[in-house]
């Protein structure tokens, strides 16, 4: 595929890196030269200087023969002029980064569409969702759903309490059908699980299983279900605001600031909260602040590094949960580390619901995990492709791929070695990026 990303901003950046593994034609498009030469020595890319809104510049960089245009520099009307640009010029597909709500609204969309926008993204609501669903239910780091809850993706972090430590895949211990354990991240390594693997104390482990049986994976891990009532969040951003409108009205929430006027915009938009004008690093304003009563903190200024000493001292408080934002890639490791409970990464998101325009409409939900090196894909099946030949055990996957689960009729299944696929059938699969492509192929005919 041809593809062109215009602004190498974080957003930018990590989807070229994603798409130059595969070998993709991709031109990345931004003004700031210094930037671009960094990248230029270390991926298998091109990149061109220049305006996403010139029209010289768009036909030298070839949008009139373009099969995705990604628009995700900083600026939202810069990103939608250059996708209705490049798709008059011809660009198959076009997606803008955007920080408006009000045009995701259906009505909008088709308005977009006949201007030559095909998609629309706004990561800081992504990031929302996932906040709020993480803390939905407290014992879970990372929560994902696919076809109204049919199947969930659970992401936990074992303690040494769990009834499934230790146990080796072999014994069959885990052949119960109530959920399938597709990966383990240990250290900095994903692995995933064959049957001389066993879960050891501190992995972070991802299961997949049908709604009805999230208890059973809570007993397995030893964990216990707590409710959230009462919210601090730290940082008046777009992430916090988008947050508020979607937690439950039985939540109470205080919002810490350190500029003045967000504090005041925020007290008028959300005047059933307390807003606080400091500095959310500062133990004894946190103490002052009954800090120690909230259920659950949630850092989300732009600075990375705030968020995760405030998430620190937040647990040192006793809150039993915390989410910060963390921008910057390499930290995710390193506040894992700390143990902070959630993290967020508006750029994994982002790059996630991009990543999926660039398969087949058969791949219907693509995820990149924050906490393993991975992705979860979510395929419909047709009639005569690859993946119906047979049982799962004789279909010769590469050996970085697993399949969790599937939805027939509107029912979530775990997937065993004796599972058949059927047309129709929506799979949930879990695989390394790298062979992404390959088992796409097993979802064509």
């Amino acid at each position: 595929m041809k593809i062109i990303i215009a602004g190498a901003g974080a957003v930018g950046i990590h989807l070229a890196k994603m798409l130059a593994k595969e070998n993709q034609d991709i031109i990345l498009l931004d003004e700031n030269e210094e930037r671009l030469d960094e990248l230029d020595t270390q991926y298998d890319l091109m990149i061109k200087v220049g305006s996403p809104t010139s029209l010289q510049v768009l036909r030298e960089c070839g949008a009139k023969h373009a099969d995705l245009f990604v628009a995700v520099t900083p600026y939202e009307s810069v990103n939608m002029t250059a996708c209705m640009l490049a798709g008059n010029m011809g660009a198959k597909k076009t997606v803008a980064r955007v920080d408006n709500y009000e045009y995701l609204s259906p009505e909008n969309l088709a308005f977009f569409q006949k201007m030559g926008i095909n998609s629309l993204i706004y990561p800081e609501l992504l990031a929302a969702k996932e906040i709020v669903a993480s803390i939905g239910k407290g014992w879970v780091r990372e929560y994902r759903t696919f076809e109204n809850e049919k199947l969930v993706l659970i992401c936990l972090k074992i303690r040494d309490n769990a009834p499934l430590l230790n146990k080796t895949f072999s014994t069959g211990y885990f052949s119960h059908n109530k959920f399938r354990i597709v990966a383990i991240r240990r250290a900095s390594q994903t692995i995933i699980p064959k049957g001389n693997d066993e879960v050891k104390d501190g992995d972070i482990v991802y299961f997949i299983c049908p709604k009805e049986n999230i208890n059973f994976i809570k007993q397995e891990s030893g964990k216990t279900a707590f409710n959230i009532h009462n919210v601090m969040i730290m940082g008046g951003s777009h992430i916090a605001h988008e947050t508020m409108k979607f937690l439950p009205s039985n939540i109470t929430t205080k919002i810490i600031e350190m500029d003045r006027e967000k504090c005041y915009a925020l007290a008028e938009k959300f005047s059933d909260s307390l807003i606080i004008q400091g500095d959310g690093r500062n133990m004894d304003l946190l103490k002052e602040e009954s800090i120690e009563d909230m259920d659950a903190f949630i850092a989300v200024t732009g600075n990375s590094e705030a968020n995760v000493l405030a998430c620190m001292a937040a647990k040192r408080l006793n809150v039993k949960r915390t989410v910060a934002e963390v921008e910057n890639i390499d930290y995710i490791e390193l506040a894992e580390n700390l143990d902070i409970g959630t993290i967020i990464n508006k750029k994994l998101i982002a790059a996630s619901h991009i990543y999926q325009m660039t398969l087949d409409d058969d791949a219907l939900n693509v995820n990149c995990l924050t906490y393993a090196d991975a992705l979860v894909v979510e395929f419909n099946v047709k009639e005569g492709d690859k993946i119906t030949k047979g049982k799962i055990r004789n279909i010769k996957l590469p050996s970085d791929v697993n399949i969790g689960g599937l939805i027939r009729n509107g029912k979530g299944y775990i997937v065993t070695g004796e599972s058949t696929i059927e047309p129709n059938d929506h799979v949930v699969v879990f695989c390394m990026a790298s062979s992404l492509r390959k088992l796409a192929s097993f979802f064509t005919n």
